[in-house]
């Protein structure tokens, strides 16, 4: 019995390390997108965008891209951000409410 629980032990403990790992990836992504949102090259700007689009929106979110398309000076760009940021004020509203989402 004390060999099983052991192996369970050693299981458990990789899981969770495994687990913090990931959390730190994904953390560090997001951060890393949101900084690119403002980056000097458009290209970056875009994968950030497209990065947003993909995760739940936040009202933090919302207000962030609010003030990139005040910044951006690309038309592409900021037509792109701005789809997006109706669609994430829909999603906003919607948790407000307790309706299901939009999209």
């Amino acid at each position: 019995m004390g060999k099983k629980l052991k192996i369970a032990g050693i299981t458990i403990a990789a899981a969770a390390a495994a687990g913090a790992a990931v959390a730190w990836v994904i953390r560090d992504q997001v951060t890393r997108h949101r900084r690119d949102l403002f980056s000097p090259h458009a290209l970056q700007r875009l994968a950030a965008l497209s990065h947003m689009s993909r995760g739940a929106a936040t009202v933090g979110d919302v207000l962030l891209l609010r003030d990139f398309i005040a910044w951006e000076s690309r038309p592409l760009l900021r037509k792109r951000a701005t789809a997006l940021l109706e669609r994430m004020e829909k999603e906003v509203e919607a948790d407000e409410r307790g309706a299901p989402r939009v999209g």
